[in-house]
């Protein structure tokens, strides 16, 4: 992974840059991180895992994630983009643009 520039950037300056970025980025310690894309063996497992909690939790009020929806972790002001997250509670979000889960149960 590669990272951008070394200042400490602030949760909202990494918002607006993501929001804009063609490519996902993670935010670790005021540090923007790149991702890198995934192998077709690891490609095959989030699969296989993402159909299999959901077809486990398909009669509960439960709503099943992939890659794409990015989580945030307050205790270490994290945000990452887990390969597979659920919540089985209404889902709690960041602001308006429904794109941050606050309250994953599986992560």
């Amino acid at each position: 992974m590669s990272a951008l520039p070394k200042d400490p950037w602030t949760a909202a300056q990494y918002h607006a840059f993501e929001r804009d970025s063609a490519f996902k980025h993670e935010f670790i310690n005021g540090e923007v991180v790149a991702m890198t894309s995934a192998s077709r063996r690891h490609n095959l497992i989030v699969t296989s895992t993402t159909a299999t909690l959901y077809n486990q939790t398909v009669d509960r009020p439960c709503e099943v994630y992939p890659s794409d929806m990015r989580v945030h972790v307050p205790a270490t002001n994290l945000y990452a983009y887990p390969d597979v997250s659920a919540t089985c509670s209404q889902p709690e979000m960041q602001d308006h643009h429904f794109d941050t889960l606050l309250n994953p149960m599986v992560k």
